[in-house]
């Protein structure tokens, strides 16, 4: 039998994915890429909006509170000047942004996403995944969004709604509505609701997603329901037939060594430390790591072979690892 191995994640940038909803008939801000401050000047022009969001296109979380090297604080950035929007552009693209979750030196910003603020005047959460328990997909949402669900699991999960989907029937158009009636829509708001919960599901349908997740799935005080955040996953095995997607996958901001070992499926993540871990299992892996850290070492890596490790990517593995300047112990 051949066994598939799931590469690590599909990385995807902010406006590729509001794209994709987009496209499906998700209601998302409306929004234009810009890759030069003159192209973000343009597009804040031609948005014609009360107010304009500049947003840093970078994988990494915590944009919001980074830093440029350019001395410019914070990759968002609300303003209602279109010239404004330039200036800005000027300091972030070509200039690297710092936040928690990136390099110390962190990444270098090529596009900006110029778009439409929207006020917020209620968030909830929805999301469809993958549920192994139901042997298919289930939506699940709460009126509480916004915030991490799984801390409302934890200390509010009456406020946590699940509901299993027929696959073969879809989203049926009364457990649409029940689900906008538990997230609070009330009023004409409650159908616009239940119509973009059949639109997420038709994506999440149409792109072979794994997961849909909208947090926050809000509402704005000028009634309109709006998707202004997601997080989408992929099924890898259904590479084959979503080639688009798949060539959207943003290697640039890994490390060189992370890239070629997703050539031989293996699932590394580069560390600040000198021992090299070499594990075969991501729950050991993880383990070794937290071992080392405790016994006051510092793993170079996080390197999980996988379960269908052939000898060659076992030799491959080994040459990544020694080939690390950091690494002095495996």
């Amino acid at each position: 039998a051949v066994q598939l191995t799931p590469r690590r994640w599909l990385n995807l940038q902010e406006y590729q994915s509001k794209k994709l909803m987009a496209d499906h008939g998700v209601t998302v801000q409306r929004f234009f890429v810009a890759d030069s401050a003159n192209d973000a000047l343009e597009a804040a022009q031609r948005l014609k909006a009360k107010e304009i969001v500049l947003k840093a296109q970078i994988l990494a979380g915590g944009r919001g509170k980074g830093i440029f090297n350019s001395g410019l604080k914070g990759g968002v950035h609300l303003t209602k000047d279109p010239k404004m929007v330039e200036q800005l552009a000027k300091q972030m693209i070509g200039y690297n942004l710092s936040t928690k979750q990136t390099p110390k030196d962190g990444v270098t910003v090529k596009k900006v996403m110029v778009a439409e603020a929207l006020n917020i005047s209620r968030e909830t959460y929805f999301a469809i995944l993958m549920d192994r328990a139901c042997n298919g997909p289930v939506m699940v949402g709460s009126p509480q969004g916004g915030v991490d669900i799984e801390e409302v699991a934890v200390t509010s999960p009456e406020l946590i709604f699940k509901e299993e989907i027929d696959i073969f029937e879809g989203i049926k158009d009364h457990q649409a509505l029940q689900m906008a009636k538990n997230l609070g829509f009330k009023g004409p708001l409650q159908q616009q609701a239940a119509d973009q919960i059949k639109k997420l599901y038709n994506l999440f349908l149409k792109i072979d997603a794994t997961q849909v997740e909208v947090n926050p799935f809000g509402e704005t005080p000028e009634g309109q329901v709006v998707c202004f955040d997601a997080k989408i996953n992929f099924d890898d095995n259904a590479e084959f037939r979503q080639k688009e997607i798949f060539a959207m996958d943003d290697k640039s901001e890994n490390e060189p060594i992370e890239n070629e070992a997703a050539k031989y499926d293996l699932k590394y993540i580069g560390l600040d430390g000198n021992i090299a871990c070499f594990v075969n299992g991501a729950g050991l892996a993880m383990a070794t790591c937290d071992i080392i850290s405790l016994n006051g070492g510092k793993p170079a890596n996080f390197l999980d072979l996988g379960g269908g490790v052939k000898e060659a990517q076992v030799y491959q593995a080994f040459k990544l690892l020694t080939a690390d300047p950091k690494v002095n112990k495996v």
